[in-house]
C-alpha cells in the first residue's frame, strides 16, 4: 500500500514539475515576446494590415500658346462602402434616400442598391463597391448624399482617387504634346513636351497609410502620417490651336485624297523659332489616319529639291555662281561617272539661268553648277554645309530628333557622284523640322533661330523659367544674297514649279520637292515619292515659315510637291491671312485705299477693322466658318457636325465686334 501511495505522489510531482516547467515557458515566451520580440512582431502585424501607400502627385498642365488646355491630369475617383460603420439607427434611416440617390445618379433600380448595402451590412463587408470612374464633379455630387454626407467614420463612405491623363482638344497635336505609358517592366516611358520637360511637370508624390479590409482591399486611414503631394508646374507650349487646327485638317485632307501612307506638316513663327502648329499622321491598317510618329522631328529621308535651296546659297555666298549665271540643260539629261541626272520636263529647258533653273526646279542645271563650283575642292561646299548647321541635330527639347547625314570627303559613303548629286538633294539626309529652320533662316533675312516647343514654365500661374529665342547662327549668308534668294523663292510660286499655287490675293514665297525615296530598286513596288513643299509667308516681311511632306501618294492622282504638298501649304497661309472678306484693296468710306492686298501688315490690320457685314456661310464645312467668322471678331455657337444649313445672322447685315452668331449644321 506504501509502494502504491509513493508512485501515486511521484506521478503527482512529475505532472506539477512539467506544469510549473510549461508555466515557466509560457511565461517566458510572454516575456520575450513582449519585451524582445515584441517591436518586431507588432511591425509584422501592421504590416499584415496596415500599408503605406503612396499618392501621385498632380502632374502640370499642358497649355497652348493662347491658354488652351493641351493636357491635364483630371481625378477619377472609386467609391466603395463600410457597410458596419454606421450606427444601426443612422444605417435604417438614410437606406432608403440613398439608394434612390444612387438609382437617379447610376441608372440602375433602387431596389439595386438597397439590396447590395443591406446584403453588405449583414455580411459585415467593410469594402462594398459602389462605383468606379467618377470626375470630380460626380465625386461632389456622390459626397453629399444621404448617410455620405456624415462622413467616412459615420457614414462609411470610401474614396478611392487616382489621376489620369486628359487631352481637352483631343487627339491633336498628340504626338508632340506627347504621352507618358508604364511600362510591363513598371517603368515609364514619356514622349514629347511630357518627356522632355517631365522635370517641370512631375509633382512630389504624396502618401497615406491604408487598412487592409480583405485579402486584396485596402481602405485609406486618415491620420497624421498623411502626406499631401504636390502637384507639378504648368507647361505653356508655343502651339497655336486656330493654326493647329488648319494645319491638322488641311493635312489630313491632302493624305485622305491621295491614299497616302504618312506625312507632316510644321508651322513656325518666322522671328522666334517658335513651333506654331506640328501635325503627324500615319495611315493604319483600317485606312484611317492617326498620330503616331513624330515624322516632322524624327524622321530623316533625302529631301529631294528643297534642298536646292542649300546649294544655291553655297554658290552665291561663295561667289561661285550668280543667279544670272547661264548653264545648258542638255535636253534635259547630264552625266556624271555614267550616271545621268534628268529633269522632269523632257527635252529640258534649253540654256537658262541659274536662278530659273531654281525657280524650275532644274536638275540638270543646279548639278552642274555645283559641280564646276566645287569639283576641285568639294570640302569647300561640305563646310557650308556645315556652317549652317546641316550636318548635326538642331538641339531642340524633344528627345528622339532625327540625327542628319551629309556625306564629307576622304569619309566612307563619299564618291564621284557623291557633290552633284548632293546639289538636287540625294545621297545625304534630313529632318522636316532641319529643312525647315534652314528656309526660316532666309524668311528671318539670314538669322538662323532654333525651333521651340515650350515658352515658359508657371508655378500658381506665375512664370518661373521663360525660354527665349535661340540663335544659331546670326547670319547665314550676307544680306545681298539673302534677297536675291528671297526673289528666286518668290518666283518659284508666281511663275515656276509652284505657279498653280500663286493667288494675287496673298502672297507666298517657298520650294516644291519630289524625291524618290528607295529608288535602289529602279521602278519596283519599293520605290515611291515623297512630296514636299518648304517656304514662308507672306512673301514680303514673312511671318510663318511652314514645311509639307507627304510620303508615298497614290501615283495614279499625282506625286508631284506642287500638286501634292503645296496644296496643303497654300490652305494654311490662306487661312491664316485671308479668312475675311477677300478684297485687293481696302477703301475709307471716302473711297481712298487705304492698304493694298500686297502690303500685309497693313493689309490684315485694315481687313479687320472691316469686317462689318455678315457674310453668307450656308454649305461651308464647320471648321472653315468658324476661323472666319472669328476673325471677324463675332463669338460663335455651333450645334451639329457638318456644313453650316442656317447662320442666326442674316448674310449682309450689320455686325457688332463680340456679337454671338449660331450655326445650325446639317
Amino acid at each position: 500500500m506504501a509502494v502504491d501511495n509513493k508512485n501515486i505522489y511521484m506521478n503527482i510531482y512529475l505532472v506539477s514539475l512539467v506544469m510549473v516547467l510549461m508555466v515557466i515557458g509560457i511565461v517566458y515566451r510572454l516575456i520575450n515576446i513582449q519585451y524582445v520580440e515584441g517591436d518586431e512582431l507588432r511591425q509584422k502585424a501592421k504590416d499584415n494590415t496596415v500599408k503605406k501607400e503612396d499618392i501621385p502627385a498632380n502632374r502640370g498642365n499642358i497649355y497652348s500658346s493662347d491658354g488652351s488646355l493641351l493636357a491635364t491630369s483630371i481625378p477619377n475617383y472609386t467609391i466603395r462602402f463600410d457597410a458596419i460603420a454606421s450606427k444601426q439607427e443612422d444605417f435604417e434611416k438614410n437606406i432608403k434616400p440613398l439608394s434612390d440617390s444612387l438609382s437617379v445618379m447610376m441608372g440602375k433600380p433602387s431596389s439595386y442598391f438597397e439590396v447590395l448595402l443591406r446584403t453588405g451590412r449583414a455580411n459585415k463587408n467593410r469594402y462594398v463597391f459602389i462605383t468606379r470612374g467618377l470626375s470630380y464633379t460626380q465625386y461632389m455630387r456622390i459626397k453629399g448624399f444621404p448617410l455620405f454626407s456624415m462622413g467616412a467614420n459615420r457614414g462609411g463612405m470610401i474614396t478611392e482617387q487616382k489621376t489620369i491623363r486628359e487631352h481637352p482638344i483631343g487627339k491633336i497635336a498628340q504626338r508632340t504634346i506627347g504621352y507618358e505609358r508604364i511600362n510591363d517592366d513598371k517603368t515609364i516611358t514619356r514622349v514629347g513636351i511630357e518627356g522632355a520637360f517631365s522635370q517641370y511637370l512631375s509633382g512630389t508624390d504624396g502618401h497615406r497609410m491604408m487598412q487592409r479590409m480583405s485579402r486584396s482591399h485596402y481602405k485609406p486611414i486618415n491620420d497624421e502620417n498623411e502626406v499631401e503631394p504636390k502637384d507639378g508646374k504648368d507647361v505653356v507650349s508655343t502651339i497655336d490651336v486656330y493654326i493647329q487646327d488648319i494645319a491638322h485638317h488641311a493635312l489630313l485632307k491632302q493624305l485622305e485624297y491621295y491614299e497616302a501612307d504618312h506625312g507632316c506638316v510644321i508651322v513656325m513663327e518666322t522671328a522666334t523659332g517658335a513651333i506654331k502648329a506640328i501635325s503627324n499622321l500615319g495611315r493604319s491598317d483600317t485606312g484611317n489616319y492617326y498620330e503616331t510618329v513624330n515624322y516632322a522631328v524624327v524622321e530623316k529621308h533625302e529631301p529631294g529639291s528643297t534642298f536646292k535651296l542649300a546649294s544655291l546659297l553655297a554658290l552665291l555666298q561663295d561667289k561661285k555662281a550668280d543667279t544670272s549665271s547661264v548653264y545648258d540643260t542638255h535636253e534635259g539629261a547630264v552625266s556624271f561617272y555614267r550616271r545621268q541626272v534628268r529633269d522632269s520636263k523632257r527635252g529640258g529647258y534649253g540654256k537658262i539661268s541659274l536662278g530659273r533653273g531654281i525657280e524650275v526646279s532644274s536638275n540638270t542645271v543646279i548639278t552642274q553648277a555645283v559641280n564646276e563650283a566645287y569639283k576641285d575642292n568639294p570640302r569647300q561646299f561640305t563646310n557650308y554645309l556645315h556652317k549652317i548647321g546641316m550636318d548635326r541635330p538642331l538641339g531642340i527639347a524633344l528627345k528622339g530628333e532625327g540625327v542628319p547625314y551629309i556625306p564629307k570627303p576622304g569619309t566612307k559613303g563619299w564618291s564621284g557622284i557623291a557633290l552633284p548629286w548632293m546639289a538636287f538633294g540625294y545621297g545625304l539626309s534630313v529632318t522636316p523640322l532641319q529643312t525647315l529652320t534652314l528656309y526660316n533662316a532666309v524668311a528671318n533675312n539670314g538669322e538662323m533661330v532654333k525651333p521651340i516647343f515650350v515658352s515658359e514654365v508657371r508655378e500658381f500661374n506665375k512664370p518661373i523659367e521663360v525660354f527665349e529665342k535661340q540663335v544659331i547662327n546670326p547670319q547665314i549668308a550676307s544680306p545681298e544674297v539673302i534677297a536675291k534668294v528671297q526673289a528666286v523663292l518668290g518666283n518659284v510660286v508666281k511663275k515656276g514649279t509652284g505657279r498653280k499655287l500663286y493667288s494675287p490675293n496673298f502672297s507666298m514665297a517657298g520650294k516644291t520637292g519630289t524625291a524618290q525615296v528607295n529608288y535602289g530598286g529602279g521602278k519596283g513596288k519599293d520605290m515611291y515619292y515623297a512630296s514636299s513643299f518648304a517656304g514662308y509667308f507672306p512673301a514680303v516681311n514673312p511671318k510663318y515659315s511652314c514645311i509639307v511632306v507627304i510620303h508615298k501618294p497614290n501615283r495614279a492622282k499625282s506625286y508631284y510637291g506642287a500638286d501634292v504638298a503645296g496644296p496643303v501649304f497654300k490652305r494654311i497661309a490662306q487661312k491664316i491671312f485671308t479668312d475675311v472678306p477677300s478684297t485687293k484693296e481696302i477703301r475709307n468710306i471716302d473711297g481712298v485705299i487705304k492698304a493694298q492686298a500686297d502690303d500685309y501688315n497693313s493689309y490684315y490690320t485694315e481687313a479687320q477693322k472691316n469686317t462689318s457685314i455678315m457674310p453668307n456661310v450656308k454649305g461651308m464645312y464647320v471648321m472653315d466658318a468658324i476661323p472666319l467668322l472669328e476673325n471677324m471678331g463675332l463669338k460663335v455657337v455651333s450645334k451639329g457636325v457638318g456644313r453650316v444649313k442656317k447662320q442666326s445672322i442674316v448674310e449682309g447685315q450689320v455686325i457688332e465686334k463680340n456679337q454671338t452668331i449660331v450655326l445650325e449644321l446639317s
